[in-house]
């Protein structure tokens, strides 16, 4: 696999191994031989000092182990690591939160800093009276200007312009509609969402704990500026739902889902959303005439969500499922990409899995991806990221590293919408509490 040549030490474990042995090589040459028990912890000076010193070369890993099944040890076939030498953003944010939303008024958004294993919250819920607090947004990449939503008592969504806090209150602007998914457009002077009525059912029996879906689902643009909410009665019409805006990087097209309205939940297995895209005048945020589609459920059967570019503009990467609108309970969902150019699809298989795939996001220089996966136990979401390649393809995913490799196992939380970000977020959550009181 490919990693970058900033990343915070990739260690792992063996199950049940009572003693680990890992040689590290370059070019034929030895580097250092380490050992642990059912862990190995590289020691972080050295890491750094390797993936400095080879950036753009390869490392060679042999692992050796002690097991009850082999208690005279087995030496495994040794496995390079190629080091990029393109660094990846030094930080993410994520929302934290039970997978089942049984404890709902339990929830974070934290920020990790991907050349260390050093976490911090950016929020939680105990500032907005915990209620829910999702849809977590930057732009370009910046801690100092995002957004987020909070829900229940005195909900609102929050806005952060270079640190400064203030209070938006889309349901009472324009068409006085809520907002959901944001996406912020590449100048910073608007926000599309979608405005969705959501709701959850949940199963007493069978593999499938929990189907999220919209009653309806409509797209609005707010104009940070002026303070308003724009909106287009051809997409804001009942018979059709629209959700999952996403501005490409020059700004002048939005991307979105669409699908015919069906009677929710019980024609939820016919809904299928297509992925569209329609021009957008930054001048005075309308939408152009011509509605384009560049996947249709007709064609390819599934349905599409979270489309996202490329932040060249050459690639959109997007969730596939069955039906629906929310796959992240759907064990089928894979990502996919096509190119912008052609439409052609770019194979995926190497980062996709047996079980589910999605709330994915583009590093700041495209280089790489990250993305949450249901694989290791089909319950919890995990963070894995990806090399992007010259070509367009996709390098083997790795684990978001921890300090302690068991961490990714035993973390009783889900990690939800990872973003990429250049920076430490320094946001007052003092000042936040302040907007709810």
């Amino acid at each position: 696999m490919t990693i970058p040549a900033n990343i915070a030490p990739l260690n792992f474990g063996i199950e049940e191994a009572s003693h680990i042995k890992v040689v590290f090589s370059h070019a034929g040459e030895e580097l250092k031989t380490l050992n642990g028990k059912s862990s190995l912890k590289i020691p972080r000076k050295l890491w750094t000092e390797w993936l400095h010193l080879y950036a753009g070369e390869e490392l060679t890993v042999t692992v050796s182990a002690w097991t009850k099944d082999q208690p005279e040890g087995v030496v495994y076939k040794p496995f390079t690591i190629s080091v990029s030498a393109h660094g990846i953003d030094p930080w993410i944010a994520y929302r934290l939160i039970e997978p089942g939303y049984e404890l709902w008024n339990e929830m974070g958004i934290y920020q990790r800093d991907l050349t260390s294993f050093n976490e911090k919250v950016i929020l939680t819920n105990k500032e907005n009276h915990d209620g829910c607090i999702n849809c977590h947004s930057f732009h370009h990449y910046s801690p100092e200007n995002m957004m987020f939503h909070a829900r229940g008592k005195n909900g609102t969504t929050v806005l952060m312009e270079n640190n400064n806090l203030r209070r938006v209150d889309l349901a009472e602007l324009g068409p006085k509609k809520p907002g959901t998914y944001p996406v912020w457009h590449p100048s910073g002077n608007y926000i599309a969402f979608s405005s969705n009525e959501t709701h959850q059912s949940f199963y007493h029996f069978g593999q499938t704990p929990t189907e999220v879906y919209d009653l309806s689902s409509d797209l609005i643009v707010y104009d940070i500026k002026k303070d308003e909410v724009l909106s287009d009665p051809r997409f804001t019409e009942e018979s059709q739902f629209e959700t999952f805006p996403a501005f490409s990087p020059d700004g002048k097209y939005l991307y979105f889902c669409r699908a015919e309205a069906r009677e929710m939940p019980f024609a939820y297995k016919s809904l299928k959303y297509a992925l569209c895209r329609v021009a957008f005048d930054e001048a005075n945020g309308t939408l152009g005439e011509r509605v384009d589609t560049l996947y249709h459920p007709a064609d390819k059967g599934g349905s599409v969500s979270f489309p996202r570019i490329s932040p060249d503009g050459q690639y959109l990467l997007y969730t596939e499922a069955n039906c629906a609108t929310f796959p992240i309970w759907h064990k089928e969902a894979d990502l996919k990409m096509i190119r912008l150019s052609d439409g052609e699809e770019i194979d995926t298989a190497v980062i996709n899995s047996e079980d589910t795939e999605s709330y994915h996001s583009w590093s700041s220089n495209g280089k790489w991806i990250i993305f949450s996966s249901r694989r290791i136990d089909g319950r919890y979401t995990r963070l894995y990221i990806a090399a992007v390649t010259e070509a367009g393809g996709l390098g083997k995913p790795f684990l978001l590293p921890q300090k302690d490799p068991e961490e990714n196992a035993l973390r009783m939380r889900s990690y939800n919408i990872p973003e990429f970000v250049k920076g430490e977020v320094r946001l007052d959550r003092r000042e936040v509490a302040s907007l709810f009181d």
